[in-house]
């Protein structure tokens, strides 16, 4: 059985996923979103899906878990899923996000600022600035509609508020990210949301946590929101290449 999580980052919701999920569906994946519910979408927490009782299942068959996430996404997923993946796909993400020493601590002042935002009058002004700067070197019109476009709901501005101190907290790989996993790191090389140094302790970290070294790709001219066209294919293609290496 080949199948995907997938979980979006901060602000973003399930719907990013859609070109993703008929590119891999047609292609005999089977497609999990995982969903926060910042909007006006119920919120998920997505499981592997097991063989149906009686199903016949070749004594050759792989069993391939991927997950793929973006920015925040593989922290906003439990231990128990990440335990049991395969491969990963980790799309402009990071293990600590606040870099040590000065540039943090004026990074970590912008996001309390933030956080002191959502629900009052500056949130608007905020999320679009924060979606501008995500875009970018792109145009903010290039992004899917997600919650931010359509609506917070009540609910989703407190789990919006929650995953941003998350996302302040973060120190280290997601919890449950197995050494045994093939992963893929895919940074853009204008992102202007995760500090390059968040990106360099990641790629450490995880050479240092898995036994295979993960693959890097930096993507020169593209944004945090990775705004890249054929990247799905991309990725499926190495997804492919890993499946017959295995």
């Amino acid at each position: 059985m080949k199948q995907v999580i997938a979980m979006h980052g901060w602000s973003g919701d399930g719907m990013a996923w859609a070109p993703w999920e008929r590119h891999f569906s047609h292609r005999g994946w089977l497609w999990q979103s995982g969903e926060r519910g910042y909007g006006h979408r119920r919120s998920c927490d997505p499981r592997w899906a097991e063989p149906t009782t009686g199903d016949p299942i070749p004594a050759t068959a792989t069993q391939r878990r991927v997950v793929i996430a973006h920015s925040l996404g593989a922290h906003l997923l439990k231990a128990a899923v990440l335990c049991q993946a395969t491969d990963l796909v980790l799309l402009a993400s990071f293990g600590r996000f606040v870099p040590q020493g000065p540039e943090g601590r004026a990074l970590r002042t912008g996001l309390r600022g933030m956080q002191k935002a959502i629900g009052g009058p500056g949130e608007a002004t905020m999320l679009r600035t924060f979606l501008k700067r995500a875009a970018q070197p792109a145009d903010i019109g290039g992004l899917p509609a997600g919650p931010v476009q359509l609506g917070l709901s009540q609910q989703g501005r407190i789990t919006l508020k929650e995953d941003l101190a998350r996302l302040i907290e973060t120190c280290d790989l997601p919890a449950g990210l197995p050494k045994m996993a093939r992963v893929l790191v895919v940074d853009g090389a204008e992102d202007a949301i995760v500090a390059p140094a968040a990106s360099r302790e990641q790629l450490q970290a995880l050479t240092r946590h898995l036994e295979h070294a993960p693959d890097h790709w930096q993507l020169s001219g593209v944004g945090h929101a990775l705004l890249v066209p054929d990247l799905l294919v991309r990725v499926h293609h190495w997804l492919d290449q890993i499946g017959r290496e295995t």
